[in-house]
């Protein structure tokens, strides 16, 4: 092992180390504030909680050396940082191209879609979410977190309501600002908020994103 490796090696167990204690820290403190009946699901819960934050912080550091994504990784918060746009987002993002682009996914064999990491606009952010359920006969996919979505919105169907969860297209920005949890104000507002955290769930999802082809997801 030559000096370079084993120095390379220390970073990279450092990095793994800090990400895990943040991790865990962020776990716990969501764990003692959550509504949870049973002793049986909190020992549940903290059963497959190493799996998962190991799991994930291996995987932020790899994308993170691989230098395939623009997101930045910010060791000691276990978080994505990216430079904030002006306001949220959503230019082309019309609910015809999504539902095209989509349709077009699923009526394309060679394009998996099962496990496609997807945008989902809820207020004022958007989350990362996951493709784990289809309708053919009703053209619906359905996202493990928000539930279904028609790809044939009906004529009274509107995207006014703020607090309706609304599946976006990816794109770079959109992706970006999932990732690193960037807020507006409002829809059209310059106003930055300051940025939540993504679930230890939504940092997993995050490192299977293929940023040169969206239409194509990555095996973790």
């Amino acid at each position: 092992m030559t000096q370079s490796s084993l120095w390379q090696d220390n970073k990279q167990n450092n990095d793994f180390a800090e990400i895990c204690n943040a991790l865990y820290e962020r776990e716990l403190r969501l764990l003692a504030n959550a509504e949870i009946t049973t002793t049986k699901g909190v020992q549940g819960r903290l059963k497959s909680l190493s799996h998962y934050i190991n799991r994930t912080a291996n995987l932020m550091i790899k994308v993170n050396e691989q230098k395939h994504s623009p997101l930045a990784l910010d060791v000691q918060n276990a978080t994505w940082s990216a430079k904030q746009s002006s306001h949220l987002p959503l230019a082309g993002e019309d609910d015809s191209v999504i539902s095209s682009w989509y349709l077009a996914l699923l009526n394309n064999a060679n394009k998996p879609i099962l496990g496609l990491v997807a945008p989902v606009l809820v207020g004022d952010h958007i989350i990362v979410d996951c493709i784990d359920g289809l309708d053919l006969d009703k053209n619906r996919i359905r996202t493990n977190v928000s539930g279904w979505f028609s790809l044939t919105p009906l004529p009274e169907q509107t995207t006014a309501n703020v607090n309706a969860r609304r599946l976006l297209k990816p794109n770079k920005k959109v992706m970006l600002a999932a990732c690193a949890g960037h807020r507006w104000q409002h829809h059209q507002s310059t106003t930055k908020l300051r940025p939540v955290i993504p679930s230890l769930r939504e940092l997993l999802l995050s490192c299977a994103i293929n940023w040169k082809d969206f239409k194509q997801p990555l095996a973790l």
